[in-house]
């Protein structure tokens, strides 16, 4: 779960700091993901409530309101197609699981 919630704040992290920090370098850009852990015994274990939270700062300016003004649509646009890793979680990706146990050693991919 944990690198989960790593994996999801740092790919949406990655895309805002790259459209925010065109137009200014932030001052603060911090990053808090959490989400409840459901124990389910018929639907399996998952979590709910992800929220990812960002407190993000800009010097005052110009380029700072520049960025302030680009921060909401970074949000919106790593949420709505750039992060791979919430697009997947969002989308219900299947997994599959496959045991090579008895083929000896892991050939690349």
């Amino acid at each position: 779960m944990e690198l989960l919630l790593a994996a999801l704040g740092g790919c949406t992290a990655v895309d805002v700091d790259l459209v925010t920090s065109r137009r200014a370098e932030p001052t603060r850009f911090a990053v808090t993901v959490s989400g409840d852990k459901i124990r389910d015994p018929e639907a399996g274990n998952r979590m709910e409530n992800v929220t990812v939270t960002f407190a993000v700062a800009f010097p005052a300016g110009a380029d700072g309101d520049r960025a302030r003004e680009a921060l909401p649509r970074s949000l919106r646009q790593s949420h709505d197609r750039l992060c791979t890793v919430s697009r997947t979680v969002e989308l219900g990706t299947p997994v599959t699981m496959v045991d090579a146990s008895d083929r000896g050693p892991a050939e690349p991919r």
